[in-house]
């Protein structure tokens, strides 16, 4: 086994563990993305959560480094079904260079996970869409009216999340929001900032 790996074994579940150790290994090694990524779809579920979320900090930094891991993020991680990967698999997958198609394909797993039991799981994955939406035009219309669909149905969590990704991505609300550093907003103490 990989020292990397070896350094995110054992300990509880509820514990991120040297996760934050391997993240500055991998950002003065980047070549060592590919370890995580490869522990992502280990058997061990601890170990598997614990590379997802050392990869998903690496790549928040450098975003660079996923372009490299895209087959991997669109095929056999998209399939891992355990919630604490898919935590991690959703912003990654927000952040990618996607071609049509790949963008296509990606949509379509965020939108499946929308629909998972994990309320994370279903955050995470309309913030994504939401993310992905901000950068094409033509998505933002179905990821808006989905997100309005999981505000109606979804949890507290859900909703509160899901009405601030409706603000973010309507643009008739964006049209009257004020500017955060306009006169109005500036002149005007009701307006938080």
């Amino acid at each position: 086994m990989h020292p990397l790996l070896k350094m995110l074994e054992g300990g509880d579940r509820r514990s991120i563990g040297r996760s934050n150790e391997a993240v500055a290994r991998v950002l003065a090694a980047p070549g060592l993305i590919g370890v995580l990524f490869d522990g992502m779809g280990s058997d061990d579920p601890l170990l598997a959560m614990r590379c997802a979320d050392a990869a998903e900090k690496v790549t928040a930094l450098r975003p660079d480094l996923l372009q490299a891991r895209k087959a991997a993020l669109l095929g056999p991680l998209a399939q891992i079904e355990q919630k604490e990967v898919r935590w991690h698999v959703a912003p990654m997958l927000a952040r990618l260079s996607l071609s049509q198609t790949e963008l296509e394909r990606t949509v379509d797993i965020l939108l499946a996970w929308t629909n998972e039991r994990s309320s994370i799981v279903k955050a995470l994955a309309m913030q994504a869409l939401a993310d992905l939406a901000l950068r094409n035009e033509k998505l933002r219309p179905a990821v808006l009216r989905h997100i309005r669909e999981l505000v109606v149905i979804g949890t507290p969590a859900m909703k509160a999340r899901g009405r601030k990704l409706v603000d973010l991505l309507d643009p008739h609300k964006a049209a009257t929001r004020p500017r955060r550093n306009s006169p109005r907003a500036a002149h005007n103490p009701s307006v938080s900032q």
